[in-house]
């Protein structure tokens, strides 16, 4: 579609874009170029962290932790838990809300952590020796980590 008549259309679209789509039918696909003419996700800060050499399973226990609460507390969480994901999420979370700041121009005392979680990177496999000339296999795993901040709504 053209500027114009994505620009005629917004309403529309975005309430299409936003629907909980049904089982049966597909929800409205945008191209990465709509969503920017509509403004779509630009109440949100994000980061991305990829190839993370820590296990998803000991991310996850962290992320957990944070999802839902506002930043301050986010960070204090993340900076006493005894866990090695804590100083990645931490920078992480700095990076988001830098994000939503900088880019968005949304208030860092409003924002809060909306979305995060982590999925699985490739897999890095190594042998370690074992008796009788065997090999045992090690799996090095990866994770791709996704934090989202958003501005909490003023409730009425």
């Amino acid at each position: 579609m053209e500027k114009d008549e994505l620009l005629a259309k917004k309403d529309e679209l975005i309430a299409a874009y936003n629907a909980s789509a049904p089982k049966s039918k597909k929800s409205v696909i945008l191209f990465k170029r709509e969503r920017k003419i509509l403004g779509i996700g630009r109440d949100q800060g994000k980061a991305i962290l990829r190839y993370a050499r820590i296990a998803p399973g000991k991310v996850r226990i962290v992320l957990n932790l944070i999802k839902g609460k506002d930043i301050e507390e986010a960070y204090a969480i993340l900076k006493f838990t005894p866990k090695a994901a804590s100083e990645i999420l931490y920078k992480l979370l700095k990076s988001a809300e830098a994000n939503a700041v900088n880019n968005f121009d949304l208030d860092a005392e409003k924002l809060y952590v909306a979305d995060c979680f982590v999925n699985p990177g490739p897999t890095l496999k190594r042998m370690q020796p074992v008796s009788r000339g065997r090999g045992n296999r090690i799996a090095k795993r990866t994770s791709h980590i996704t934090v989202i901040v958003k501005e909490r709504k003023e409730e009425a």
